[in-house]
């Protein structure tokens, strides 16, 4: 996220914690909902102390909206890209360490503060129905230190991309395979390969002019949905094929994004299933640039040094309660391995 907004020069950063990233914007109006990598990006109304565990203590949380922080918010939104008006509110929220109360209560207990100070309508998400059109969105944390009071920018979070009609088991979520492309960093005239496309999530994350990109998958079912989610995007084109056995020459891959079925949501098929070091092997075959790889575990990477490939950049990334790694390797030479000779004492 820090790369992405400092490379798009919409801010400094000034702080970067487990789950957020918080960025000073430049004096100048800036559209902030083009941003890829975050789940969402909000400006900050308030802050205040943490209120603590007890329930009788949901009372301070009013301070949040008591003061010209909410106002000004809704209007900084606008001038960073989202809705010039709002028809109501609505609030989401969230703590850490055990309390005495539930996120239900707290997001009551602002909303009615902000419909009050905003003079606009409160929807509570209590009963779990969404809310009206043209409300707009806050979000409340509780970290143990402080309580702050967000106002979303864009009219819905930013991972609900408009192109994912359609999703598959094992779909990526969109902005970790936004982090993928960022580190794959395509240009145009080049060749992108997905040999796992699934759901068409990478393929969609990729697609822009110039960039020609290409998606695999042996599944019928996925294939349909990955043409639901890349309609409109004359750059993608889609076939079914086993990924490792890619219709494509040697060498004529500059990238190469994949998020390759480890077995958990997801079995292998194909050739794959057979062998699953397979397509490591065909990942180099066809590969003469870069290619960002999503794993389960780094110890991976053994198999894929093995097949003649480089590790360069290894990150890693907090995904529904798992910790997976993003992996960056480049073509290299077979690893060589020590020849033994027999007769010869140690």
């Amino acid at each position: 996220m820090a790369g992405e907004i400092l490379r798009s020069g919409l801010g400094s950063v000034t702080h970067i914690g487990r789950r957020e990233v918080r960025f000073a914007p430049p004096p100048a109006p800036a559209d902030m909902t083009g941003l890829r990598t975050p789940d969402d990006v909000f400006v900050v109304a308030a802050r205040i102390p943490d209120i603590g565990r007890g329930k009788d203590a949901l009372g301070a949380l009013r301070a949040l909206a008591s003061g010209p922080g909410c106002a000004a918010a809704l209007r900084a939104r606008a001038a960073y890209g989202g809705p010039e008006r709002a028809h109501g509110v609505e609030v989401s929220a969230s703590f850490t360490g055990k309390r005495n109360f539930s996120r239900y209560d707290v997001e009551d207990e602002v909303g009615a503060a902000l419909s009050a100070a905003l003079g606009l309508p409160y929807h509570s998400r209590r009963q779990g129905e969404p809310p009206p059109p043209g409300y707009s969105g806050w979000r409340v944390t509780l970290d143990g230190e402080t309580a702050a009071l967000m106002a979303r920018i864009a009219e819905r979070p930013l991972h609900r991309r408009a192109y994912k009609r359609e999703g598959v088991p094992g779909t990526l979520h969109p902005p970790v395979a936004a982090a993928m492309v960022h580190l794959a960093a395509p240009t145009d005239g080049e060749l992108v390969v997905d040999p796992f496309c699934g759901a068409g999530t990478l393929a969609a994350e990729a697609a822009r002019p110039g960039v020609r990109v290409r998606g695999y998958d042996l599944d019928p079912r996925a294939l349909a949905a990955a043409r639901a989610n890349t309609a409109g995007m004359p750059s993608v084109r889609l076939e079914r094929a086993d990924a490792a056995r890619l219709p494509l020459a040697d060498g004529s891959a500059d990238v190469v994004l994949a998020n390759p079925p480890w077995g958990e949501q997801v079995a292998a098929r194909g050739r794959v299933a057979a062998r699953p070091g397979a397509w490591w092997a065909e990942l180099r075959r066809v590969l003469r640039g870069r290619a960002v790889v999503l794993l389960p575990d780094p110890a991976e990477l053994r198999t894929a040094i093995g097949h003649g490939l480089v590790p360069v950049h290894l990150r890693h990334v907090s995904l529904s309660g798992i910790h997976p790694h993003i992996a960056v390797l480049g073509p290299g030479r077979p690893a060589l391995r020590p020849r033994h000779r027999a007769g010869r004492g140690a």
